[in-house]
């Protein structure tokens, strides 16, 4: 994996982010935080679907208690019983379904609320289909939502900048140049690749730099995204690389 490190920006090169969005609002009923929070939602659904299987719970249950989650959460007081002042929504996601989890009364309510209301669209199919994937018993829950709440983000950031460099007509280049985005540097096949692009080896190497750039800075977006404080990103990317280390 590419190192995703790059110089610092200050907080004023961010615009304002999805969660800092909920956090100064307040109350997820404000349209601008309650259409962040879904999107948030909507993007992340996977990991927190993993976390509850691990817990024990079958498919069926698992969408369910998910669904009811974001019920809940979505509701005018859903962020009321849980602290946001840590400024980071992966650490909020996970002590608010913890604490969804451990009041059966609040899950039988947001279902009964949410009846017939699909909150956040979850694909049950794909979503076991992907759990069934996972490591059987290599990771706690905890540790399984961290890991997958990372490939998700990664996941969106290759997906942002493969449609960025589609839309610009680069598509067949971003395709040849992926395993300079997915793989240790040192071994990217260059002599390969610019024979694919017809083009000299350092040209290869040239546009890989560019777009590895490119990586990064779209990375640092989506990051910044679940942050309340931009500033904490460089931090944030260090804690999402460290999972797959552990």
């Amino acid at each position: 994996m590419m190192n995703p490190q790059a110089a610092r920006p200050s907080s004023a090169q961010f615009p304002t982010t999805h969660w800092s969005q909920v956090v100064a609002a307040g109350d997820p009923a404000e349209p601008e935080a309650r259409a962040a929070l879904a999107a948030l939602c909507g993007r992340y659904w996977y990991p927190l679907y993993a976390f509850v299987r691990r817990r024990g719970h079958d498919p069926a249950s698992a969408e369910d208690l998910v669904q009811g989650f974001f019920a809940a959460l979505l509701e005018k007081d859903g962020l009321s019983s849980v602290d946001r002042a840590k400024g980071r929504f992966r650490s909020f996601l996970m002590a608010a379904c913890c604490h969804f989890l451990s009041n059966r009364r609040d899950h039988d309510r947001a279902l009964k609320r949410g009846r017939g209301r699909v909150f956040v669209p979850i694909d049950a199919l794909e979503a076991e289909d992907r759990y069934l994937r996972e490591p059987a018993h290599e990771l706690t829950a905890e540790r399984l939502f961290e890991r997958r709440w990372a490939t998700t983000l990664l996941d969106h950031v290759l997906e942002r900048l493969g449609a960025e460099m589609s839309a610009t007509g680069k598509g067949c280049l971003f395709e040849a140049l992926r395993p300079a985005l997915l793989g240790s540097v040192e071994k990217v096949p260059y002599a390969r690749i610019a024979a694919e692009l017809g083009c000299s080896e350092s040209a290869a190497r040239l546009a890989a730099h560019r777009l590895r750039a490119r990586y990064r800075a779209l990375l640092r977006q989506e990051v910044a995204r679940t942050l309340a404080d931009p500033d904490a990103v460089d931090d944030e990317i260090r804690d999402l690389f460290a999972v797959f280390t552990g």
